[in-house]
């Protein structure tokens, strides 16, 4: 890497460096610096990088704008589920106004007016998803992990996640999301949430290029194949199994397929919480109709706002990152105990409160 490609020094309180690299600082770069915490999102760390971009949008000098991750695990685990989970038991407010913000910025890379490149190498999930998948140029490497694990700690997919699934090839966004489960480069490329594979050895000749060429031309040079993925081979047990409206027909279209796998994925989807489940197939197909990314980020909002109010997203949390013991106790604890009218409670309007982006 050429020496004006280096990050700047950063001081302890520095969990987003912000600098320009490249002839005349062409390229605004943002690094995500809490690598202990695998670049996890906090709400000062959202509001810097809007920051950011809102300065760097009116400055004609920034040709395009870099987002990555600080050390070696990835670009970003998610939003900092240890701490919405304090909030809530709190009453949520913070977790709210997080989620306000955080949107607003998902959206705001979606719509960016200049080159937005992502190089989401290790670790990407959640929010990690949200910041990189909306932009221009994505790019993944054979260390990428990509996922978004909402179902597994009592929550549902957001930062536009739904509407990024609900896209994907027939049902392989379900599939992902009901699962939780993490995919790979070529499966990421796949399913639309990425662009580019270059390997992890080229990255930084990849940078050094991006600080003073055209990133799309840029990425597609120094771009190979993927190596092979596992979704492809999988596409026709779960564009049947998972095309159903109901959780629970879906499992027993798994377990009925005769294919090992399916029956893996239903024990996988069975242990999650049902509330969550259930809410999750419901936002990603009225997702799958909605008209724009503003939109489902708007639907998004009210069924974040009504999780954190429920028994499942603290439990969650506490199971697999806290106490760690990987036994939630759901609530309610089967599938058949949540209605559909406890579904639609978390579609309901938020009144003047609403993220007003569709």
């Amino acid at each position: 890497m050429t020496p004006h490609a280096q990050p700047p020094q950063p001081s302890p309180e520095d969990t987003v460096l912000v600098d320009r690299i490249g002839p005349a600082g062409r390229l605004g770069r943002i690094t995500l610096n809490r690598p202990r915490a695998i670049n996890a999102l906090d709400h000062p760390m959202v509001r810097r990088i809007t920051a950011a971009l809102d300065e760097w949008a009116r400055d004609d000098s920034v040709a395009a704008v870099l987002i990555t991750g600080a050390g070696e695990r990835g670009l970003c685990a998610g939003g900092d589920i240890r701490a919405i989970r304090a909030d809530a038991l709190e009453g949520g407010h913070a977790a709210r106004e997080f989620w306000r913000d955080e949107y607003l910025l998902n959206a705001r890379i979606a719509a960016y007016p200049k080159p937005y490149v992502a190089i989401m190498d290790g670790v990407v999930m959640g929010g990690g998803v949200g910041v990189s998948a909306h932009g221009d140029v994505r790019i993944v490497t054979e260390r990428s992990t990509v996922a978004m694990p909402e179902t597994g700690i009592g929550f549902v997919p957001d930062v536009g996640g739904t509407y990024l699934l609900s896209r994907a090839p027939g049902e392989l966004g379900t599939h992902l999301a009901l699962t939780a489960g993490a995919i790979g480069a070529a499966d990421a490329i796949s399913c639309g949430l990425a662009d580019h594979f270059v390997p992890s050895d080229r990255l930084p000749a990849l940078l050094d290029a991006l600080a003073a060429g055209d990133p799309a031309e840029v990425a597609a040079r120094h771009a190979e194949p993927a190596p092979a993925g596992v979704l492809a081979e999988r596409r026709a047990w779960i564009d049947a199994c998972y095309a159903a409206d109901a959780v629970e027909e879906i499992l027993d279209r798994l377990l009925d397929s005769g294919e090992p796998a399916a029956k893996e994925a239903a024990e996988v989807i069975a242990a999650k919480s049902p509330t969550a489940l259930k809410v999750t197939l419901a936002a990603l197909r009225r997702a799958r109709r909605a008209a724009s990314l503003g939109a489902v980020l708007d639907q998004e909002y009210r069924v974040s706002c009504a999780a954190v109010t429920t028994p499942d997203l603290v439990e969650g949390v506490r199971a697999q990152v806290v106490d760690k013991d990987r036994r939630p106790r759901w609530s309610p604890a089967t599938l058949a105990e949540v209605g559909a009218a406890d579904v639609e409670a978390f579609f309901a309007p938020l009144g003047e409160r609403e993220l007003g982006l569709g």
